[in-house]
């Protein structure tokens, strides 16, 4: 098999991610940047589809960050119960609340480095709020992006979501890179899964590093 260059594998799968999501945005609801920003933090280890369940109620009770902040953490675990890890987040939110009322004057910040000054908002989710609302060429890594990265071939020996992360950002141009952290969650999601990739349904194949390796020569 011939040796695919990092150069022309990058260009063939953003072409087909591109062409196969083109309307490529996050799953969850949200109607402002700060509803986006409690979205995410309850996304951690939960699914889009659970968290959008519980939003609704949640954004009615607690429109603004001051809401948050005066609000008893018990009453927020109420509307978040059926989240996963529902104690540490109604804790955050509250907390979130707080700091956006006490240093951001209840403004969602548009910097990496002052969202994750906000409890609960590590650097996954800080990429997500400036990649989604400011269009920032941002790559927010999780378990999807982080798995069907190394599968494809886009990264190498990458240990962690940062390593990730630089590694795709010197490859993905500048102007895509908001665009390609939902092309690769998409794909993540649906069919390069965890656990026996949908490989069949996969528009990657001819560039797919874990396919031309390992599934066309079982």
């Amino acid at each position: 098999m011939l040796r695919i260059s990092k150069k022309k594998r990058f260009e063939a799968v953003l072409d087909l991610l591109e062409k196969q999501y083109p309307q490529a945005e996050t799953e969850l609801h949200y109607g402002n940047p700060f509803e986006l920003l409690v979205a995410v933090v309850l996304s951690a280890q939960c699914t889009d589809k659970r968290v959008n369940m519980v939003t609704p109620a949640l954004f009615e009770r607690f429109p603004t960050p001051l809401d948050l902040a005066q609000a008893d953490v018990d009453e927020i675990f109420a509307y978040i119960r059926s989240i996963s890890y529902p104690n540490s987040k109604a804790k955050h939110l509250k907390g979130l609340g707080e700091k956006l009322v006490k240093d951001f004057k209840g403004e969602v910040p548009a910097t990496i480095e002052e969202l994750q000054t906000l409890p609960g908002v590590g650097r996954k989710t800080a990429n997500v709020i400036v990649s989604v609302v400011y269009e920032a060429p941002a790559m927010a890594v999780d378990t999807h992006v982080f798995r069907v990265s190394a599968r494809i071939g886009l990264t190498e020996d990458a240990k962690t979501p940062l390593q990730t992360e630089k590694q795709l950002v010197e490859h993905i141009p500048e102007e895509k890179i908001y665009k390609a952290h939902h092309w690769l969650i998409l794909h993540g999601r649906y069919i390069c899964v965890a656990r026996n990739p949908k490989c069949d349904k996969c528009v990657l194949t001819e560039w797919c590093k874990y396919y031309q390796e390992v599934v066309s020569k079982a």
